[in-house]
């Protein structure tokens, strides 16, 4: 079966993380589902009971909070973890030097204060370039090759980092994230 994957919560309903139709049927044969949102809701059937004859099914809803300890409080200032397919996302596949757009086969990640030199790989740290501008800036800082930043680099929060690893959002879960989202996301500006 192929579903999509259901937006987990907190009880307090912040954003935690995408989880499989499996384990959205698990915290609700758990009764571990505080409340649900969403417009979409998705039937499992699972198998026939001997005693009733009658199959057994679960009904989910394309966003759930759970309960027990805030799992939004335990991920409150964790930063998400870096990968190039998220910072191309992030950066709208944009090179921060020559502002072109590419193909990620056709992007590197940049640290605006190389490695080389100190620099650290985090995400206030780097950008997206082409391969071009990568190229010639090299182990320098952007000012000693002559290039100046177009956008700035930031840290994505919890919504707009599930937003940038899930291809498949449903637009009822989009709805909810964007909520939770900067206004001055580029992942928002770019999608509106």
């Amino acid at each position: 079966m192929d579903s999509p994957l259901i937006l987990s919560l907190d009880a307090h309903g912040t954003p935690h993380r995408w989880i499989s139709w499996q384990q959205a049927c698990f915290y609700y044969a758990k009764n571990l589902v505080a409340w649900t949102l969403g417009d979409r809701t998705f039937t499992f059937h699972g198998g026939i009971s001997r005693d009733t004859g009658l199959r057994s099914s679960i009904t989910a809803h394309s966003i759930i909070a759970v309960k027990g300890k805030s799992l939004g409080a335990l991920a409150h200032g964790q930063i998400p973890p870096l990968s190039n397919r998220e910072l191309f996302r992030r950066d709208c596949q944009m090179c921060a030097y020559c502002g072109g757009e590419f193909t990620i086969f056709r992007l590197t990640r940049d640290h605006i204060i190389p490695l080389s030199r100190g620099g650290r790989d985090t995400w206030m740290n780097v950008v997206t370039a082409c391969r071009h501008c990568n190229g010639h800036k090299r182990n320098r800082l952007p000012e000693e090759a002559g290039m100046e930043l177009r956008y700035a680099p930031y840290v994505p929060n919890k919504a707009e980092y599930l937003i940038l690893t899930n291809r498949k959002i449903l637009s009822d879960q989009m709805e909810f994230l964007r909520m939770h989202v900067s206004a001055h996301s580029r992942v928002m500006l770019a999608s509106a």
